[in-house]
């Protein structure tokens, strides 16, 4: 067959090739009985329907071959003591893999009330897809699993990001020909042009084609193997096909397969390790294609089952309202001839039991997969080595992600040796003004280098790929796997990673419910290239949402920082890189901007994640008349400048300032273990004065986080407001009505006692938004007092200098 590699010779010898087989009914046998069986786990009496779960619940149609390829790994795995973890990319396959973790006896030493005896098969079977019991796919609560069965498209780039700078891991990765038809699986073929063979581990990929998904044909599964041996050629790999139907035949196959496989990756990382290896290694992959549903019922009601597509779900169902349908269910779990696997106690027999490795050789036992291996914190920097000089807040500017790139190149030099942090991008390392980590190391790149390239080395830990999806993985798998990262990315587009993020947000959420599983490093997000600095790009890169997206979930999971200056984002960047197991999204601009805060100052701040920003403030020691809040730096300069331009024209007006770092404390307590008690709120935003909130983000979002706050009805926000096009900086927050002109002049309507007084300058206020208008048509620039304005301190002393 072209393009692909057969095996020729068998690695089995008879008696390994039954014992193989044996394991392989066994977990299939206990598979089915998941799906299916509440009581009579071992058959003992005839089925009956009280021994069926009254809701049938679960995904038979990719599970035999997932099992197949478990149980031929484990005799790759005892044969040459390899560090190998399992990764069943198809959605519902998890039967097969808790049968096997099971079948290992790792189930049975971390859940104790599930020993591997008769009443311990009853147990498993019953908690499968059941109140109170287990989700029907490989999840947290499954041992050997670090990736969701859910996550369709996400299983490659999760193990990809398993092995980088994980040398002495193989990822054996299952791809589903449904999961193969999904965009970040698609992409995720490439991350072999990002492994470097000397410093980096293997991925075994296996692509699993039962020809089908729910209800159509995959595909992989029709294009001919001349034209799919083509495509996987062209993706990198060496392409190996086992296929048939008879298992005795196809075990022989896999077997020689995988020992072909192993002895090839092991071949590229001798020779790359030694210095021998020229260009890009070809790394082995496996084209499994089995029937789906295999060894199920061929026909269910005279309808065909196994090898189509009725199979990938419950085969059959309505057990009351078709008695046949009981006799079926027994004649197909008999088939496996489960007195032949099973002891009268339940337990696997001996012989059978002995092709599993031992201890954390097992997979579902590998400490890489299960988070119990001892972390490493990071060696992180003293944030003040790179602090800027505040002499008077807002008298100089600067970039603050080029301020936090000199932060971030040295966790990358202090990181060196134990290889244990990364950056993810896709393709805005450089856009983002985070270049001086390149100081530090190169990019990732393990494809073909031109003379005149730069910062490109296989052993590179930037992490560029223009897929966030593929970044989003790579990161997860890294993390999960115990070590650390951030990635960054334009504000508008990490939305294509949403249901990445909602998946892995989940996973934290249940993993902390799990004793057994240690805490990961967190999921850090730095958002840059923001809504309010993309008036050159234009509408489509002007989205703010990703931060009301986040505040969905759980409470303990998720953290929120909109860092006003430089300062602030390095002190909460450092917090970051300290946490575990959470997710924390950093928004944070990179163009140049005024400073606020000493890093003293950013230090006492942040820690308490909101506060009086005093400086800025008229109301000490008397009740303020209005209180201006922001969140974020766009909102905290044009808040700033909206308080200026108050004091000019109304200068009798208490304002009190109030800075917005992370946005979880705007909750209450008892909904965030960062909120704010209600006396603490209260005391900032009083109980009934008018709030004037600048908001980075969509204004419904602080009117979530506050509802329930004694002065929320006092509450206006303003933030993005779907308005946007290619215009100039301030003319984006002038169209959102965020700037500081539309604050100054809501002050001025929202405070009764200004009244008659403020009409003089509410209608300065108009004319210079008219004048605004007329200036940027005219000179395709921001007015001089917009561009130029700096700060004025209220009182010389509070001012820093």
């Amino acid at each position: 067959m072209p393009n692909a590699t057969m095996p020729i010779e068998t690695s089995l010898s008879s008696r390994e090739l039954e014992l193989v087989d044996a394991w392989w009914r066994a977990a299939n046998y206990l598979s089915v009985g998941q799906i299916y069986l509440l009581d009579n786990p071992l058959l003992k009496e005839p089925l009956e329907l009280k021994h069926i779960k009254p809701r049938l619940l679960g995904h038979w149609g990719t599970t035999p071959g997932l099992n197949f390829v478990y149980v031929h790994l484990n005799r790759a795995i005892k044969a040459r003591s390899l560090d190998m973890i399992y990764i069943a990319g198809p959605g519902h396959g998890g039967p097969g893999v808790v049968a096997n973790a099971w079948l290992e006896g790792t189930y049975s030493e971390i859940y104790p009330h599930v020993p591997q005896t008769e009443a311990g098969m009853q147990r498993l079977f019953k908690q499968f897809s059941f109140p109170g019991g287990i989700p029907s796919h490989a999840a947290p609560e499954t041992p050997g699993s670090m990736h969701e069965g859910g996550e369709l498209g996400y299983s490659l780039s999760h193990a990809y990001g398993a092995v980088f700078d994980n040398p002495k891991l193989i990822a054996s990765c299952v791809v589903g020909d449904g999961e193969a038809e999904t965009g970040p699986l698609a992409t995720s073929w490439h991350s072999n042009k990002f492994l470097d063979p000397v410093t980096d581990g293997a991925v075994l990929p296996i692509l699993h084609l039962n020809g089908y998904k729910i209800a159509n044909p995959t595909i992989l599964a029709r294009i001919g193997s001349d034209e799919l041996c083509s495509l996987i050629t062209g993706y990198g790999y060496e392409p190996h096909i086992v296929e048939g139907d008879d298992p005795k035949i196809v075990h022989r196959l896999m077997a020689s397969t995988v020992d072909t496989v192993l002895d090839k990756i092991q071949y590229i990382q001798t020779e790359a390790r030694a210095g021998r290896m020229q260009g890009r290694p070809r790394w082995p992959m496996i084209i499994l294609k089995t029937p789906k549903g295999w060894t199920g019922p061929k026909e269910v009601d005279g309808l065909r089952t196994e090898g189509y597509w009725r199979s990938h779900q419950v085969p059959f169902a309505e057990m009351a309202a078709k008695p046949a349908h009981v006799k079926l269910l027994e004649h197909w779990m008999k088939s496996y001839r489960p007195e032949e696997l099973f002891d009268d106690r339940g337990a696997l027999r001996p012989e059978i039991a002995a092709l599993a490795p031992s201890g954390d050789l097992r997979m579902s036992a590998n400490p890489h997969a299960n988070g119990t291996l001892p972390m490493r914190e990071l060696d992180l920097p003293d944030i003040k080595s790179y602090a800027i000089e505040i002499k008077r807040p807002g008298k100089q500017d600067a970039e603050s992600t080029t301020v936090l790139a000199a932060y971030l190149r040295d966790v990358l030099r202090g990181s060196a040796a134990s290889r244990n942090f990364r950056l993810f991008g896709p393709d805005e390392i450089a856009s983002n003004r985070l270049s001086r980590i390149f100081e530090a190391t190169d990019r990732a790149w393990d494809a073909e280098r031109l003379s005149y390239d730069d910062h490109l080395a296989p052993e590179g830990r930037a992490m560029e790929i223009l897929s966030e999806h593929t970044c989003q993985g790579w990161l997860e798998g890294y993390l999960l796997t115990g070590r650390h990262g951030v990635f960054t990315c334009y504000e508008a587009f990490i939305h294509i990673v949403d249901s990445m993020f909602n998946q892995h947000a989940k996973w934290l959420k249940t993993i902390r419910e799990i004793p057994w599983r240690r805490p990961i490093p967190s999921l850090n997000y730095l958002l840059t290239s923001h809504v309010w600095r993309q008036d050159h790009n234009g509408f489509s890169h002007q989205d703010p949402g990703f931060i009301d997206y986040v505040c969905n979930k759980k409470a303990e999971i998720v953290r929120v920082y909109l860092p006003p200056d430089a300062n602030s984002l390095l002190f909460v960047m450092d917090h970051c890189l300290r946490s575990w197991n959470r997710v924390n999204v950093v928004v944070a601009g990179k163009q140049p901007a005024p400073q606020w805060l000493s890093m003293d100052q950013a230090i006492k701040h942040c820690s308490s994640g909101i506060g009086i920003w005093e400086w800025a403030s008229n109301d000490r020691g008397i009740e303020p008349d209005v209180v201006m809040a922001c969140a974020g730096d766009v909102p905290t300069l044009e808040t700033l400048a909206a308080v200026d331009l108050l004091r000019r024209h109304l200068p009798d007006l208490k304002i009190r300032v109030v800075n917005v770092v992370d946005l979880m404390t705007l909750q209450p307590q008892t909904d965030h273990p960062h909120g704010l008690p209600d006396r603490d709120f209260d005391a900032l935003f009083t109980t009934n004065k008018p709030v004037i909130f600048a908001h980075h983000s969509y204004p419904s979002l602080i009117h979530r986080l506050t509802y329930r706050r004694t002065n929320h009805d006092n509450f206006h926000v303003h933030g993005y407001r779907e308005e946007g096009t290619t215009t100039t900086p301030f003319d984006m927050v002038v169209r959102n009505r965020l700037d500081r002109y539309h604050l100054a002049a809501d002050v001025i309507d929202r405070v009764p006692k200004l009244g008659y007084v403020a009409a003089y300058a509410k209608q300065a206020i108009r004319d210079r938004l008219t004048e605004h208008e007329a200036y940027i048509r005219q000179h395709g620039e921001d007015m001089p007092e917009v561009r130029e304005w700096r700060w004025t301190p209220v009182d010389p002393n509070l001012s820093g200098d």
